[in-house]
């Protein structure tokens, strides 16, 4: 294994971290993001949010106390634990909810026997319902900081019903409050259970068959989402709940754009990044997008109209980042300069084949726990559910593209060459080590491959998207140019960089770029960058030793482990500091520490 590069700020205490024996802390296979930092996309496959849950955990609402409902017990976060727990916390009247969903399927409270935790995932938190009579549901209720309130579960709610009457499989909802304004004291959606095992639960384990056979049939599902065409953006609702939202919100509320099924209507799009702390209080257009550049401008637009009214020079939020700035703040003003440059630009983003600007849907974050089998008498895996809607976005089909976050394995030279995988000839012969890695690596590069071959097959659409060259490029100019201001331009200004230098296979020629980069700053900029991928594998590190997730997160059984040599690795780090300075920056920009977050708001 060839050794980890770590940035000059890591350096001083990895002399001696990598003699500290490892410990028996597993990074969770299932991790919520934590809020409100979970809208990162992963610009190399799609724009969705890579949404991971923890074990599914189920508490009986006779045997534990109602607080166990309302507190997040699936996890612990190794840093600001108390702020992701105070997040995510939510009181609500117990009986109430229990009562509402009996309604909602016509039944009586009384034939309520359990009600019982079910999961608990970045943004909600599930419950079990079961009848007398076996009938079971689920009451889904979002967390105080799932964002944006009221529009988030009735979009959501609206996508679901809308994409089951294609005969998709998704979960019937029987009842849904998209605010807080009723006897339970929460919002809540009431869904069908839906029997089965969770895909996650087994995607370790599947045969080469398998993983063709639910490559396939994704293929197939999302072919029929994507034949669906939209008149606008946004994203999808009831025409009487965006009618309902105009007298709720403090700024104005478009109408939205009637479907032929007049029930439903595009309208806001739902996704985080437009909403995220103070961005909710701006006074913007939250109507639909009526054109593919306007899909492209308007989360450029969002943030100006943020950073102008709110913006400040902020410290990196990603610590482990600040060394490369000298530990000074940065100014808002370079991240105008270069939105400013995206919107000269946006409109020469638009690919020339017109089936790839037109206005498409897809699950935001088609991922294996997403994804619910059931197993034929037959032994053959039929994918029966597709959960977890909310954030569900209607764009241009050239920004939904790519290969889900769990299913792509972009890094690897087997997997861009489209190569057939197989196993080396000589695996035997290889330690249980090497074997496992070997193992693991065909597994992803099986999963790659045959998503891509099917959705070719099945799928010309996507496949056409997904071919595109500048397709990539496209779409992280797209997210960059959206994500709230985190005290660095860095990632845009590199894309706006890889635009000027692949401008006429971008644009197919015609016009000059509108932009231009001095040499120098070129030079500089892409030298900052490549310190700053150097600063996030050393933090990679961290995270694979220690054993926690990307947002922190970690299963609570290995919490108190894990901040012990969290902790260790701090004391090593400072003792190890070759002066005061050193030592001083050391203390005060630890990655693992808790920090305030209220300013990047």
């Amino acid at each position: 294994m060839q050794p980890l590069s770590f940035d000059p700020f890591f350096r001083p205490f990895l002399r001696v971290v990598f003699d500290i024996p490892a410990v028996s802390v597993r990074q969770s296979l299932r991790r919520p993001c934590s809020l409100p930092r979970s809208f990162r996309v992963s610009y190399s496959s799609s724009i969705a949010t890579p949404t991971r849950w923890p074990p599914r955990r189920e508490f009986s609402i006779m045997a534990h106390p109602p607080s166990d409902f309302f507190e997040y017990t699936s996890g612990r976060w190794i840093f600001n634990d108390d702020l992701r727990h105070a997040e995510r916390r939510r009181v609500f009247k117990v009986g109430e909810l229990r009562r509402l969903a009996a309604e909602a399927v016509n039944r009586s409270p009384d034939a309520i026997i359990r009600m019982e935790k079910l999961a608990e995932g970045g943004f909600n938190r599930t419950f079990l319902i079961t009848m007398r009579c076996g009938f079971r549901m689920v009451a889904r209720i979002p967390y105080p900081a799932t964002i944006p309130k009221y529009f988030a579960v009735a979009s959501e709610v609206a996508t679901m019903t809308f994409l089951r009457s294609f005969g998709l499989p998704i979960p019937e909802v029987y009842g849904y409050s998209p605010t807080p304004n009723n006897a339970a004291g929460t919002e809540y959606i009431f869904m069908e259970f839906v029997q089965g095992t969770n895909l996650s639960d087994m995607w370790f384990d599947m045969e080469e068959g398998e993983i063709i056979s639910i490559s396939r049939q994704l293929a197939e599902l999302e072919s029929k989402m994507m034949s669906i065409a939209f008149p606008a953006g946004g994203s999808l609702y009831y025409a009487e709940d965006l009618k309902n939202a105009a007298g709720r919100a403090s700024w104005p509320t478009s109408p939205g754009i009637t479907l032929e099924n007049k029930r439903f209507c595009v309208g806001p799009e739902t996704s985080l990044r437009l909403w995220y702390g103070r961005r909710s209080q701006l006074d913007l257009d939250r109507g639909p997008y009526e054109s593919a550049e306007a899909a492209l401008v308007r989360g450029a637009e969002k943030e100006l109209a943020y950073l102008r009214r709110f913006g400040r020079p902020l410290l990196p939020f990603q610590r482990v980042r600040r060394e490369a700035y000298k530990y000074q703040e940065q100014p808002p003003s370079d991240h105008i300069e270069n939105l400013d440059r995206h919107l000269l630009i946006a409109s020469s983003l638009i690919p020339r084949n017109p089936a790839l600007y037109h206005f498409r849907i897809r699950h935001p974050d088609l991922q294996p726990s997403n994804i619910i089998v059931s197993r034929s008498p037959d032994s053959n895996l039929h994918v029966v559910g597709l959960i977890d809607w909310q954030h569900t976005p209607i764009l241009p089909l050239f920004l939904l593209t790519g290969i889900p976050q769990q299913l792509q394995n972009y890094d690897d030279i087997g997997s861009q060459s489209m190569t057939r995988p197989s196993l080396p000839e000589k695996l035997d012969e290889l330690d249980e080590t090497q074997q496992s890695g070997e193992m693991e690596l065909y597994r992803r590069r099986l999963v790659h491959y045959h998503y891509v071959k099917n959705t070719e097959k099945y799928n010309e659409l996507h496949y056409a998207a997904l071919t595109d060259p500048m397709g990539v490029l496209r779409r992280r100019l797209f997210c960059h140019t959206s994500d709230p201001w985190e005290g660095e331009t860095l990632a845009l200004k590199v894309a706006l960089i890889q635009a000027t230098e692949n401008w006429k296979t971008l644009t197919g020629g015609g016009s000059p770029c509108p932009v231009v980069f001095d040499p120098d700053d070129v030079r500089e900029t892409m030298k900052l960058d490549a310190e700053q991928r150097e600063a996030d594998e050393s933090l990679e590190g961290c995270r694979v030793m220690i054993g926690f997730g990307p947002e922190g997160w970690m299963p609570a059984e290995h919490y108190e482990e894990a901040m012990a040599l969290s902790k260790k690795l701090k004391e090593d780090g400072l003792a190890a500091a070759e002066s005061e300075e050193e030592r001083a920056q050391i203390a005060a920009h630890w990655p693992l520490d808790d920090m305030d977050e209220e300013e990047y708001m």
